[in-house]
């Protein structure tokens, strides 16, 4: 691994090869594509396990699949239809884009047998467009018989899986009703990296009875595995659901950030993190209606995301400035091992 120099950096390479202060998911895919791609969202149609009874009802405490899912993506429509309305959006909007990544998001984008994920990934990638798939999906909905169909489409296109991990506390994960446990998630986000598919993992700051300092251990905690990827999430208390109901009876198990304490937070985070793990997002949005909170106003990501860099510059600090290392085999996509 090459070192990070704890003095003075300024205007130099980090290890992920750019002057930014953080390793970004966004320069990792211009590098690999040579420019700009899109993720445009598909709803495969799938369901949870803790929706349909398999592990219970009603889903995750905070989840309303509304709030993400973009006004294209229809459970109702085809892959195919939904692709071309995407396209068609994101191509007026992104001239410059170089391709198309389809991205499984709503609900668990593996929970379903082999022949029909196979007809579902592949109808994806009939459009010449595709340059791959990203599946978000939960770590008890992956098996040997899901990996070697992801390694097989991986041999012609970039393959990711996103794994909704949350927590890394089972007592959280068992408060905000997930189903599964955070061994599930090692378990899972192991057999995803030995298979040489690019694997990522969703965090969310905030959820019942944890603490800021507890939150900021899992930085150590995830370090040590074999991600390519991490997507951070501000908890957010969607009117309707379990959450609401939850927070409006007890604010105090919750812990709502500032912004200014958001910011502050993701600092202190991203400099406990391994640098080899590539930064796909620090925040979501949600459009402001369906917020039962608003403590932020609906500040817009990218705005969070330059007062991050701004903040991280003034204090010339950067991410893995504090992490310490336990040298391993695996590299990641800059030689940097994780």
């Amino acid at each position: 691994m090459r070192e990070l120099i704890h003095t003075e950096k300024k205007n130099s390479l980090f290890p992920w090869g750019t002057s930014r202060r953080y390793n970004s998911y966004g320069d990792f895919l211009n590098i690999k594509f040579g420019g700009r791609v899109q993720k445009i969202s598909i709803d495969g149609g799938f369901t949870c396990p803790n929706r349909d009874g398999t592990k219970g009802t009603g889903g995750c405490v905070f989840c309303d699949n509304r709030a993400f899912n973009p006004p294209y993506c229809d459970p109702g429509k085809s892959v195919t239809q939904q692709l071309k309305e995407g396209i068609a959006f994101f191509s007026k909007r992104y001239r410059k884009t170089r391709g198309y990544l389809v991205y499984f998001q709503a609900y668990s984008g593996t929970y379903s047998d082999i022949s029909t994920l196979e007809k579902i990934y592949y109808e994806a990638l009939l459009f010449p467009e595709v340059k791959g798939i990203i599946i978000g999906t939960r770590p008890d909905c992956i098996d040997s018989e899901k990996i070697e169909l992801l390694q097989n489409i991986g041999e012609k296109y970039f393959v990711a899986v996103e794994y909704g991990i949350e927590s890394c506390r089972d007592d959280t994960l068992r408060r905000i009703n997930r189903g599964h446990t955070f061994s599930d998630s090692v378990k899972a986000v192991k057999m995803t990296a030995e298979a040489n598919i690019h694997t990522t993992a969703h965090l969310i700051f905030g959820l019942p009875g944890e603490t800021p300092d507890e939150m900021l251990e899992e930085a150590e905690i995830i370090s040590e595995l074999p991600l390519n990827s991490v997507k951070f999430h501000q908890l957010q208390i969607i009117k309707g659901t379990v959450a609401e109901r939850q927070y409006m009876e007890n604010p105090g198990e919750f812990k709502i950030f500032t912004l200014d304490e958001y910011v502050e937070f993701i600092i202190a985070f991203l400099e406990r993190l391994n640098p080899g793990i590539a930064i796909e997002r620090f925040t979501a949005e949600v459009p402001g209606e369906m917020l039962a909170v608003r403590p932020w106003n609906n500040t817009p990501s990218e705005y969070i995301t330059r007062m991050i860099e701004k903040r991280m510059e003034a204090q010339n600090t950067w991410q893995g400035r504090l992490y310490k290392h336990k040298k391993t085999e695996r590299q990641n996509n800059y030689g940097i091992f994780s």
